[in-house]
């Protein structure tokens, strides 16, 4: 018998994720991109961090800080009685902080390619750089938008090393899809590891074909294809 548990929880830590990335990177991504302070290319730098450190490197110094035996882990053990790792928690900030370029980056990149005029003109009617984001900027960035949030989900839904090093494999709450395809190949259940690969294969497939279409789509109502 087929145990969806771990898709459902894959599916779960991908929802919550993007939605904190998306809460914590909007206003990241607006400012790098208009600002020209020197401190700059030091935040895009650690925000892109991610991407080119091994999983497994940025696994165990999450798992490190995240500890009961580091300052962070111990406040959160002594004060509100909380494990920051092992757990559905600790995937959920492991994962914020391994897909954040994810988010960051698209938005980043759509708000760099804005017409500053329209910013301006957002600023000379008296509307605040808060208004100006939400109800200008962000509208016309739906690309982007759309990329950001649909790539995001489906790395975190993809993540391995990352969620082994903090999480484990704790069944229903920190066996995620990857995990479980992880041990099934090891226990030579090709079968089962076949079944869950497919299914993370289509979904992705999924995923990023509608990315493209909508993108392709956009272009061609906007008259730039």
């Amino acid at each position: 018998m087929i145990d969806y548990a771990p898709f459902i929880l894959s599916f779960k830590l991908a929802l919550t994720t993007t939605i904190i990335l998306f809460i914590i990177s909007l206003p990241l991504a607006w400012y790098l991109s208009q600002t020209n302070s020197k401190s700059k290319p030091i935040i895009e730098a650690i925000t892109a961090l991610p991407i080119v450190l091994p999983p497994s490197v940025l696994g165990f110094y999450i798992l490190v800080v995240l500890s009961q035996n580091s300052p962070v882990g111990s406040f959160f053990s002594e004060v509100f009685d909380i494990s920051l790792v092992f757990n559905f928690t600790g995937l959920v900030i492991a994962s914020c902080f391994y897909s954040l370029p994810f988010m960051v980056q698209p938005l980043q990149s759509g708000f760099e390619s804005l017409n500053k005029n329209m910013l301006e003109a957002s600023y000379i009617s008296g509307k605040s750089k808060f208004e100006t984001l939400l109800k200008v900027a962000l509208p016309n960035i739906k690309p982007s938008l759309l990329t950001a949030l649909i790539v995001t989900f489906a790395h975190t839904v993809g993540e391995f090393g990352v969620v082994l090093m903090v999480g484990g494999s704790i069944p229903e709450e920190t066996k995620v899809a990857s995990v479980a395809i992880y041990e099934m190949v090891e226990v030579m259940d090709y079968a089962g590891a076949h079944f869950y690969s497919g299914v993370m294969v289509a979904i992705s497939f999924v995923v990023l074909f509608s990315v493209y279409l909508f993108n392709q789509k956009h272009k061609k109502k906007i008259g730039i294809v």
